[in-house]
């Protein structure tokens, strides 16, 4: 039995991928309403009540997490009782952006230029060293663009400051003037984004799935095209190469995402994932073997899928509100997918998968879903 901490969309497809191969799955979170309660065995609890915890690893064969803000000590709580992968120093180094910056960079990956701010002093002498415009960010809990302020001229720096401070304190204890766990970036004018999905198993073999292009509004990701148009070979090696370095390093054994900023031939890290991501989920139907199931073959030490793309596609986020089911599959090489979740403004609950043979029909396709989704 697969045990996973968290229970969202992510989980749910985990499982969807694992049923074809006989596998069973017990889930662990703290939301009441979770994607998985009608598919697997749900356990509600705190992820640190321990008590829940060792309940949850009972018979487990191995264990993994769907999300990277679940608390570092109760994975490496969970590593005693059972296998656990990714190993926690992921989880550890994914979930304080300093931490990473300094992890990529010690593998020799490029950033952009980055300055800790723990002091509102100290926002002044980053804002000196990195200029305008810079995203001040908190270090810790930062996801889908929250805990962000874009600072475009000098003068903005102290609402970004009074934004951010609570959202980036430790704890109440620190005194009005220090504020721990914020960040300063400096703004990339990037060409385009673009994501590296990379497995690597038990054994130390790796498979990478090709160069995905992001599109975002609103820190959402919205758009995934598969694989990233116009991508050249010294491109996706360098992404490849960024990918392995780190799952060497941290000795990772499952689904790694990068995010990264492109910049003509150079490729900028902005964030690390241990874990099966959003701009993957056009493998389902888009390459051999999904990223889901790899995930699992990892885990598990089997041997991983071939991770090539078996023609272009694109994803389409479900933000929000739900489509008219009927009117989306009535368009030819589309796949729906809806997570159970209720609808509320900003939440991602489905996406679509879009399947051409070229990606100039894909893109055809997509501008005629668009009236179907607000």
């Amino acid at each position: 039995m697969i045990g996973v901490l968290g229970a969202g969309q992510l989980g749910r497809m985990l499982a969807l991928a694992g049923y074809p191969l006989g596998l069973r799955f017990r889930f662990l979170d703290s939301a009441h309403e979770a994607p998985v309660r009608d598919l697997a065995e749900f356990l509600q609890a705190d992820f640190t009540d321990w008590a829940a915890l060792n309940r949850f690893a009972a018979s487990l064969d191995v264990a993994t997490y769907e999300f990277e803000n679940v608390p570092v000590e109760t994975v490496e709580h969970l590593a005693r009782c059972v296998p656990v992968f990714p190993p926690p120093a992921a989880l550890r180094a994914s979930q304080d952006r300093l931490d990473e910056k300094m992890f990529f960079h010690s593998l020799g990956i490029a950033t952009a230029p980055f300055v800790a701010v723990d002091a509102r002093a100290d926002l002044d002498r980053a804002l000196d060293e990195i200029g305008c415009p810079a995203i001040l960010k908190t270090r810790r809990m930062g996801y889908d663009g929250k805990g962000q302020y874009l600072i475009r001229e000098r003068a903005a720096g102290e609402q970004a400051w009074q934004t951010l401070r609570r959202a980036g304190s430790i704890s109440d204890r620190q005194t009005a003037a220090y504020t721990p766990g914020l960040l300063l970036e400096g703004f990339v004018h990037f060409d385009r984004e673009l994501s590296q999905i990379a497995v690597r198993g038990r054994d130390g073999r790796m498979a990478f799935y090709p160069l995905v292009e992001n599109h975002h509004a609103d820190g959402l990701l919205r758009l995934s095209l598969a694989p990233a148009p116009k991508r050249t070979p010294a491109l996706e090696q360098l992404a490849r190469d960024y990918a392995a370095r780190v799952l060497e390093a941290l000795n990772y054994v499952g689904v790694l995402t990068i995010e990264f900023f492109q910049q003509g031939e150079q490729l900028l890290a902005n964030e690390m994932a241990p874990r099966v991501h959003n701009s993957g989920h056009w493998t389902i139907e888009g390459a051999e073997t999904s990223q889901f199931e790899n995930h699992l073959r990892a885990l598990l030490g089997l041997p991983l899928g071939a991770a090539e793309a078996r023609q272009p596609c694109a994803m389409l986020n479900l933000i929000g509100e739900l489509p008219d089911t009927r009117a989306v599959l009535a368009h030819v090489g589309t796949h729906l997918h809806l997570y159970g979740k209720k609808p509320r403004p900003g939440r991602k609950i489905g996406h679509i998968t879009v399947r051409a043979g070229t990606i100039e029909e894909v893109l055809v396709r997509i501008e005629r879903l668009r009236p179907l989704l607000r």
